[in-house]
């Protein structure tokens, strides 16, 4: 499948009105990862406002300070997609990077209704995708469509929750969809994360898996969330399936997490076009498609979420816990692919090779190929390396 991705493909429908930030990697002596903004169809270097992104999104001006500066052009945006999508994440040639730096990567599970029943469903299944089909027709035909109205840790949870338990249905995955805490873990650690135009990985003992197209919330030490991208939290459905204490091992392989192509900023307080009611009320599309001509379609609305994303925010960090670098917070997906690919009943899994788009009409579209995380590019670019990068070029 030839791999290639335009400006269509890329920036959001009301680019020139948005504040762009992200990474781009020079090649070179004097190069490393530089931060950037895309300015029409152009990428600007804006490093003098910070040697990090995660420095950046600390200032509370970031979106002011990005849009008033006027850095040097480094080329067309297509330039640099050329650039990615022909070499990948080889630092001989500039390609883009994953907008985040020190942030880790947090991520909220089972804060959508649909994808609560179908974690019920992997775990009563113990990772065999060939169960799924007739364990998903009891859960429904027991729980129906009643969690999707149900505020967590709310009475009507709790008296849902005794009522599963009667009937033996009861589930740790319940327990976070409609408990009073939510669930947050760790998906990636800080330098870790790949962009658009690369491959995702999948560990290669997996045999069943698929994509999780979400909403990432860019949150500074403060606790505040000052921007958003999209996010493919890569997932190992066997992995977790067999055990949820194999959920690291499911979620946090190299290549497994896939952000940007761009951090959006908000800027709605300051007279901008962008806030969180926008993210209250994206709609994110997901488009797979295959070498063998398979075509996976689906949507998640960000409007069904169970918990508001500030809420996930409360969960992830506050005075129980300081992140000093801030994070960036997936918030989870309502969409769990079912549609058969291999066999009848045996519903999808990842090939090698398939183009995975996420979408965002105000996001932009996220786009990467799936391959094995022991093939693709490894991870050896870490916090390390980046202090002594950005030493060198004068930029600590």
């Amino acid at each position: 499948m030839l791999r290639n991705l335009t400006l269509e493909d890329t920036l959001p429908h009301d680019a020139e009105q948005a504040v762009l930030v992200g990474r781009a990697w020079l090649p070179g002596e004097g190069g490393g990862p530089t931060l950037v903004t895309v300015r029409q169809g152009a990428l600007v270097d804006i490093s003098p406002l910070a040697p990090t992104m995660a420095a950046l999104l600390e200032r509370p001006d970031a979106a002011e300070a990005v849009r008033g500066h006027a850095g040097r052009s480094l080329g067309t945006l297509s330039g640099w997609l050329d650039a990615t999508t022909t070499h990948g994440p080889d630092p001989a040639h500039r390609h883009l990077l994953a907008p985040n730096d020190l942030q880790v990567v947090k991520a909220a599970g089972v804060t959508f209704a649909t994808s609560m029943v179908e974690r019920v469903i992997e775990e009563q299944a113990r990772g065999d995708a060939s169960r799924a089909q007739e364990l998903r027709q009891r859960v429904v035909a027991e729980v129906g469509d009643d969690l999707a109205a149900i505020r967590p840790g709310s009475p009507p949870a709790m008296r849902l929750k005794a009522v599963l338990i009667e009937q033996k249905l009861w589930s740790q995955y319940l327990e976070v969809g409609i408990g009073p805490d939510a669930e947050i873990f760790t998906k990636a650690p800080p330098m870790a994360s790949v962009g658009t135009g690369v491959e995702v990985g999948l560990h290669p003992g997996s045999t069943w898996n698929n994509p999780e197209p979400e909403v990432v919330l860019v949150v500074s030490p403060r606790g505040e969330v000052v921007g958003a991208a999209l996010g493919n939290d890569v997932n190992l459905r066997d992995f977790e399936g067999r055990s949820a204490l194999l959920l690291g091992k499911a979620k946090d392989n190299n290549g497994s997490c896939a952000i940007g192509p761009f951090i959006r900023l908000f800027d709605a307080h300051v007279g901008g076009h962008f806030g969180i009611d926008d993210l209250r009320r994206a709609e994110i599309a997901l488009t797979v498609q295959g070498g063998d001509g398979f075509v996976l379609n689906g949507a998640s609305s960000m409007s069904k979420i169970s918990r508001d994303p500030l809420e996930l925010v409360e969960h992830a960090m506050g005075r129980h816990h300081q992140y000093p670098d801030g994070i960036l917070l997936f918030c989870g997906t309502m969409f769990a692919p079912i549609q058969d690919r291999d066999a009848p009943g045996a519903g999808f899994t990842h090939h090698l090779g398939d183009r995975v788009a996420i979408a965002s009409e105000k996001l932009g579209t996220l786009v990467n190929w799936v391959g094995h995380s022991d093939k693709i590019a490894p991870w050896t670019f870490g916090v390390g390396a980046l202090m002594h990068n950005l030493s060198r070029r004068g930029l600590l």
